[in-house]
């Protein structure tokens, strides 16, 4: 394990602020033959209350360079808006998957809905239910085909499955189970058929109390057998801080001098929605960026002068990593578009190796 500490300028402003503040957004930034969109699907809006949980939707197109309402996410439950839902983007189809709603009592229910999205056409197709609908998970594709959902919570409980959507066939099958505690909140990425998952939030039983939840300081390796994508060979790496972090945004990263994965922001302090600790304590985000050599097995930490949590994804193209609002200081719900150059991010990172 090797540990470096660097700075790093956080973010330019080279894209406008989205139409409204979001937190705890699905994001994705999907590209076809017209062009490249970035795109946030519902979320928690600045009031951070339950009536502040809607299905909007904005993308934004780079050769246009605004954002646009679209139509609003379907629904089966009664209620519309969803929090945690995760997105993939393949082959210029944005794939929406899970969530939970909010009620006026807190009550939360997992929705079983799945979605295909055309930005082009603005419509949905929807797709076969996951079997065990989960929220707070990580979404990871492999092979532009497969999508594989990583643990994450369901109605009144984690679960430790690894559920995987065959985007061909529009169906589902169990991959191999997530081998640690069963989390949410944990974040993830994939390079070829290499995924590393951190950390999330246990579930933890009391004696004559109330369960609690508890941070799970834990990192590992999942090797996909190209024989076989339902088989997946997990191991232990290190933690590079042994503080968990709570909604990071993390991205597989392909890069000059090796394969990464990238994880940005999150909390040490898992939280509610609003953002305040099941502790009690308002939490606020961590100042520190995490890159994981795959093959050295190696941890870089880079200094973030402006920290933000509560993500759902990191966003990439070729020049630019894309995080779509979030929360930063004081839970304060953002409309900013961060973004960081990419060969600038990764070039002070390979200089830190050296």
């Amino acid at each position: 394990l090797s540990i470096l500490l660097i700075n790093i300028k956080s973010f330019a402003a080279t894209i406008p602020d989205l139409p409204k503040p979001v937190s705890n957004n699905a994001t994705v930034l999907v590209q076809n033959d017209e062009a490249r969109w970035l795109i946030s699907f519902m979320g928690l809006g600045a009031g951070k209350d339950w009536q502040d949980v809607h299905n909007q939707v904005w993308s934004f197109k780079f050769t246009e360079q605004y954002w646009q309402q679209r139509t609003a996410v379907p629904a089966s439950l009664p209620l519309q808006g969803r929090l945690a839902s995760v997105a993939v983007g393949v082959n210029g189809i944005a794939y929406l998957f899970g969530g939970y709603t909010v009620a006026a009592d807190h009550s939360e229910i997992s929705s079983a809905d799945n979605y295909a999205y055309n930005v082009l056409t603005d419509q949905y197709t929807r797709l076969k239910n996951m079997p065990v609908p989960v929220d707070d998970s990580v979404a990871l594709v492999y092979q532009q085909r497969y999508v594989y959902l990583i643990s994450g919570w369901h109605n009144d409980g984690n679960v430790n499955l690894v559920q995987i959507y065959d985007i061909k066939r529009d169906s589902w099958q169990m991959g191999s189970p997530f081998p640690g505690a069963a989390v949410f909140g944990h974040a993830g990425g994939i390079v070829n058929n290499r995924m590393v998952v951190c950390d999330g939030v246990k579930v933890l039983a009391r004696q004559n109390a109330r369960r609690t939840f508890a941070a799970e300081p834990a990192c590992y390796i999942g090797l996909i057998d190209p024989l076989n994508y339902a088989k997946i060979d997990w191991q232990t790496i290190p933690h590079p801080t042994h503080t968990a972090r709570y909604r990071m945004a993390a991205s597989g990263v392909n890069t000059d001098f090796g394969d990464g994965i990238l994880f940005i922001g999150g909390s040490a302090n898992p939280y509610n929605f609003n953002g305040v600790g099941y502790n009690g304590e308002a939490s606020e985000p961590d100042n520190k960026i995490w890159f994981f050599h795959i093959d050295q097995k190696r941890w870089i930490i880079v200094n973030n002068s402006a920290p933000t949590m509560d993500h759902r994804g990191l966003l990439q193209d070729d020049t630019t990593f894309y995080i779509l609002g979030g929360m930063t200081h004081r839970q304060s719900v953002l409309n900013r578009v961060t973004d960081f150059n990419k060969q600038e991010l990764l070039s002070t990172i390979n200089n830190a190796m050296q």
